[in-house]
């Protein structure tokens, strides 16, 4: 298939997601849609139990290793502010951080492999995989068996700050480790003529936000990196009444899992600390995230030779604080996650995220190529346990 006929079609099946998304847990029409591609392709969908997503399967039959390709599916609940005309069709609702782009990516990818099916060396496992802004699609896609006999899992994100035609790949750290933390801080009711017949929450409150930041200054490593942010602070209803309670929420980022555990330990113990000593108390309460996203050596290494061989431009990308849930499969298997440039102009979640449709086949040649070398990596007995 041409590249100009491959951008076609894909930009179609793009299109047409983009019109239509539909939330985390909530993509039915979108499971539906990707099964009949398949199926029209006569690749053959795996029954795996889940209420949305999609699992399939590409290969000759022989035995040999199984690699996964991995896209996610699900959109947010922003309203679209493009203008373009392939805009989302449902109020409130839009494919702001490209999975849509992701999806067709991999079907892309899925119709160049099933070409050349009877010479894979092994099988391709594709897994299109809800509810990755939520952090719960990898979890039930593992949980189902759908990562059983995988030898690796290899999967992409758009990256409006790279040019069309470059892919970023690197060994290591790539996207970090995303934990959400309520704290609820109690200290005592009283007018706000009389403080001192109370405990005032939002004092502590106020305290506890400073000291925070004191944990990436003086308890993580100058050559190591870490976020705490403090995004929300609720407390009181009334101009002249110390309430009795504050909430503060937030989020912390990390791209170490021994940092993590660090940074996360002392967040309690300052937060205690601080509250105890204005005569208030605190709780945390964690909202657990993805890990960070680490990856495989080898594999990045394959994702480079397969980059330059396709004519792209492989790049040692930045690190993202932003969290993906592709983290949970490397925890299962070895994997390999890379950024596919998109050259946009707006960055992930913004309104008027747009990105260039020509990165497409890009990105679906690409994932088709990874997978045929590490398929005949695994095969030729690379990763084997030592």
């Amino acid at each position: 298939m041409s590249a100009e006929a491959l951008g076609d079609q894909l930009t179609g099946i793009r299109r047409h997601l983009h019109r239509h998304p539909e939330l985390s847990n909530e993509e039915f029409e979108t499971t539906k849609y990707i099964t009949s591609q398949l199926t029209q392709a006569g690749i053959k969908i795996l029954d795996y139990g889940l209420a949305t997503g999609v699992i399939a399967e590409i290969g000759s039959g022989r035995s040999g290793p199984v690699i996964a390709l991995r896209a996610d599916i699900d959109a947010l609940p922003i309203q679209e502010e493009t203008g373009a005309e392939y805009a989302s069709q449902v109020h409130g609702k839009m494919h702001a951080c490209g999975h849509d782009f992701h999806t067709a990516a991999l079907l892309g990818a899925a119709y160049l492999l099933k070409q050349q099916e009877e010479q894979l060396p092994g099988t391709v496992r594709l897994l299109f995989q809800p509810a990755e802004e939520k952090a719960q699609g990898a979890q039930r896609i593992i949980s189902s068996g759908a990562l059983q006999e995988v030898r690796a899992v290899i999967g992409l994100h758009n990256k409006p700050d790279l040019p069309v035609g470059t892919i970023g790949i690197t060994g290591g750290p790539l996207m970090a480790a995303a934990d959400g933390f309520v704290v609820e801080i109690l200290g005592g009711s009283s007018h706000a003529a009389v403080p001192e017949a109370g405990t005032d929450p939002i004092v502590a409150a106020s305290h506890i936000v400073t000291a925070l930041q004191s944990i990436i200054s003086r308890n993580v490593s100058p050559l190591e990196s870490a976020v705490v942010s403090v995004t929300q602070i609720h407390s009181g209803n009334s101009w002249n009444i110390i309430p009795d309670q504050a909430v503060l929420e937030g989020t912390i980022r990390t791209f170490d899992e021994a940092v993590r555990i660090k940074v996360l330990e002392r967040f309690e113990q300052v937060t205690a600390g601080v509250a105890a000593a204005l005569g208030a108390s605190a709780t945390v309460r964690w909202i657990g995230g993805p890990p960070p996203v680490i990856n495989d050596e080898a594999l990045a290494a394959l994702g480079i030779e397969s980059a330059e061989a396709l004519g792209y431009r492989a790049v040692k990308p930045v690190p993202s604080p932003a969290g993906e849930d592709f983290a949970f499969y490397q925890r299962v298997v070895p994997g390999l996650f890379v950024f596919a440039g998109t050259d946009g102009s707006r960055e992930w979640h913004h309104p008027a995220f747009d990105l260039d449709e020509r990165a497409l086949p890009v990105a679906a040649r690409f994932l088709a190529d990874i997978a045929v070398r590490s398929l005949e990596y695994y095969a030729s007995g690379g990763g084997a346990e030592s």
